[in-house]
């Protein structure tokens, strides 16, 4: 059931007034009703995968209990260490065990050897790496003595299980989203209006920005040797902007649905095309996997307490490691270390906590020098994005290489002048409202209703029009 089908558009009103108007007596029951309905909305991709969910789930609760139950620290490491690696080893059959088993026979055959080793023929569980992230999260809590364990198992399956974060998150913490399961819920009109709002952006982004720029992308990677310089640049621009959109957009009609029902959900994404460096960048991209890495890695190794050369480390340990999370290949390790390069001198300079406020704050338009910073880090990004997007460290170079060829700066073959002016046009609201929550957040404050009413009417007639087939959620697959 994708955020961007008929099902979805079915399934999330029957909740909401099931939740609102039936069960809405009782926040245990709504509770209860919440469960059942995510393990259905998780059953509708493969019906197998609740069983891992579920099992994974009663793990974690179980293991939480008992390390904050156990005052021997032996015992607390057992739980631990069986929790985690239960957990990781779940995750390591299902994403990674065929990317090591050939990676390993590529290997010895570059030495002569032709081992004939057993690959699994399995189907990724959609959503494996964002539910065990968040009980690894809470384990790792509860062991660190940061909060108590959950004695419900219905909330604590409301957590991890919530539809609308359930298969690509955001990632959730225990700190945040426990307190909200714990307690009554009360109906705020406003707060419904306001995610009904971002709902919409977030269908924009996907149905009208990603989807459009996932067809020119994809034509031009996919047949990349057909094309010049300026064309190729132009197709990793395409899939920058396509990337942004379809995972901002998930996120977007997350946090909204989340909000018809009561609960706030982690801020995913802050305009990170608006950022003047790539350590800006990865503050405001996938912000609740960035932090996870922070809090749960990079602080444990060390962070940037000691020598400068351990900072270096600990730097490229969580950058690969996150692009390793995205997939089993090669060119998501590559993507990592590009990432690792591209932010070392801010590191070295110690310029990486610089930009914390919103560019060009208060301003209708942003300083040369702003302009130029965020063309810089936005290309940057475009770069790295060739290698998340190629087929394998092959295809990637060949692309790059087929970039710097002598037509680099004639004028691009692949494009659609109505894609390019609605980017133009989403690009341009985007910046209006950048120091909102999201991009039309202050829509709702406009006084004059046919101009506020005018604007929604806009965007849901791209959204139908460019409503038709239903696109898969990029980060479906990690």
């Amino acid at each position: 059931m994708f955020f961007n089908s008929i099902e979805y558009a079915i399934f999330l009103p029957i909740v909401f007034i099931l939740y609102w108007f039936v069960f809405h007596k009782s926040f245990k029951i709504q509770n209860i009703m919440l469960v059942a309905s995510s393990y259905f909305f998780y059953a509708c991709w493969d019906w197998r995968f609740v069983f891992l969910l579920a099992f994974s789930t009663i793990l974690d609760f179980v293991s939480g209990l008992q390390i904050a139950k156990t005052k021997s620290q032996v015992h607390k490491k057992i739980w631990l260490i069986s929790s985690v690696g239960i957990n990781l080893g779940f995750l390591g059959v299902f994403k990674y065990y065929n990317f090591f088993v050939e990676s390993f026979a590529e290997l010895l055959a570059t030495i002569g050897l032709t081992p004939h080793f057993s690959t699994l023929n399995i189907i990724l569980p959609v959503g494996i790496s964002f539910y065990t992230f968040h009980g690894l999260s809470y384990v790792f809590d509860i062991y660190n003595d940061k909060i108590k364990p959950c004695h419900n198992w219905i909330n604590y399956s409301l957590f991890v299980s919530f539809f609308p974060l359930l298969v690509a998150g955001p990632i959730e913490r225990a700190t945040h989203l426990l307190p909200q399961v714990e307690k009554p819920r009360s109906f705020n009109y406003s707060k419904a209006i306001d995610g009904l709002r971002q709902i919409l952006w977030g269908l924009f982004k996907k149905v009208v920005i990603a989807d459009s720029c996932a067809a020119l992308a994809n034509n031009i990677f996919n047949n990349s040797d057909q094309y010049h310089g300026s064309t190729l640049v132009l197709g990793a621009i395409f899939f920058a902007i396509q990337i942004y959109g379809d995972f901002s957009g998930y996120s977007d009609i997350a946090l909204g649905s989340a909000r018809l029902l009561g609960f706030e959900l982690l801020k995913n994404f802050n305009f990170p095309y608006f950022s003047r460096n790539i350590a800006e960048f990865w503050r405001r991209w996938h912000i609740s996997l960035s932090s996870w890495f922070k809090d749960y890695l990079y602080v444990p190794l060390g962070g940037s307490r000691g020598s400068m050369a351990k900072t270096i480390r600990n730097t490229f340990i969580i950058f690969l490691v996150s692009g390793f999370w995205h997939g089993a290949n090669w060119t998501f390790l590559a993507w990592g270390g590009l990432n690792a390069l591209f932010i070392l001198p801010s590191i070295i300079f110690k310029s990486n906590r610089k930009h914390l406020d919103v560019v060009a704050q208060g301003k209708i338009l942003p300083s040369i020098k702003e302009l130029s910073q965020i063309g810089l880090t936005f290309l940057l990004s475009c770069f790295a994005w060739i290698f998340f997007r190629a087929e394998n460290i092959h295809h990637a170079f060949a692309y790059i290489k087929g970039i710097f060829s002598a037509e680099l700066f004639s004028l691009p073959t692949m494009y659609s002048r109505q894609t390019l002016l609605l980017i133009i046009l989403f690009f341009a609201i985007e910046w209006l409202g950048r120091e909102g929550n999201y991009a039309i957040e202050k829509v709702g404050s406009l006084k004059n209703k046919y101009l506020r009413w005018g604007f929604y009417y806009v965007i849901a007639i791209l959204i139908f029009v460019h409503f038709g087939h239903e696109e898969a959620f990029i980060y479906f697959q990690f």
